[in-house]
């Protein structure tokens, strides 16, 4: 086989191989898309439909720690393209490094996630498990956080999945498996990764920002 024995069968060449994979990835993130986006629109529909109470309940997000999320996910944005491009080059120690890096940034992301949830817990505001909201429209504050719960739940599950499969890639990296010729695994995975930080650098706003106005 080509390419140290990165070529499937079916294929005729890594090229070729390299073109599937890369199309096989943005179908798989297209119904991602889909099935965000139904997310975001129903949560827009009961955000026009409740707008003061929506506003009201952003204020018991934290701001601070979501606005340090968001630049940690941008950092492991930077550390995935800087992967990938080792990958590119053949440098397979620089490449093993930077997985590992966007590993670590991408388990600060989850750490600070769950003392949000804490904090949530800590205050009687976690819908279905501890609520116990005292202020203006219980009820559609309480959605509110539902929405939370459900976006940043699924946010971070994805999250942990592309964890874990970077860590498969590091491993793979670290035993020689990538070369300049064949480094498609990673660069697909780059999409992937790339598309959890775009997801949250939607839900940021939609979440946190809207106590602001």
């Amino acid at each position: 086989m080509e390419g140290n024995g990165a070529l499937a069968e079916q294929f005729d060449d890594l090229a070729q191989q390299h073109e599937a994979a890369s199309l096989g990835m943005w179908v798989f993130l297209v119904t991602e898309i889909l099935f965000f986006g139904g997310l975001f629109a129903g949560y827009t529909v009961y955000r026009a439909a409740y707008s003061e109470a929506f506003r009201e309940a952003s204020h018991h997000l934290d701001l601070l720690l979501g606005s340090i999320n968001t630049a940690v996910l941008i950092t492991s944005s930077l550390t995935m393209a800087l992967a990938v491009h080792n990958a590119q080059e053949g440098r397979r120690r620089a490449l093993v490094v930077f997985l590992l890096l966007t590993m670590i940034v991408g388990a600060v992301f989850l750490g600070i996630k769950v003392t949000e949830y804490t904090h949530k817990y800590e205050q009687d505001l976690v819908p279905g498990i501890r609520f116990a909201y005292g202020g203006p429209h219980p009820g559609q504050v309480q959605l509110f956080l539902i929405f939370y719960f459900i976006m940043t739940s699924l946010h971070a599950l994805h999250l942990t999945i592309g964890i874990g499969l970077l860590g498969v890639l590091a491993f793979l990296a670290w035993r020689g498996h990538f070369s300049a010729d064949y480094y498609a695994p990673v660069e697909t995975s780059g999409l992937y990764w790339h598309f959890i930080d775009i997801v949250w650098i939607f839900l940021f706003p939609l979440l946190y920002l809207i106590g602001t106005h």
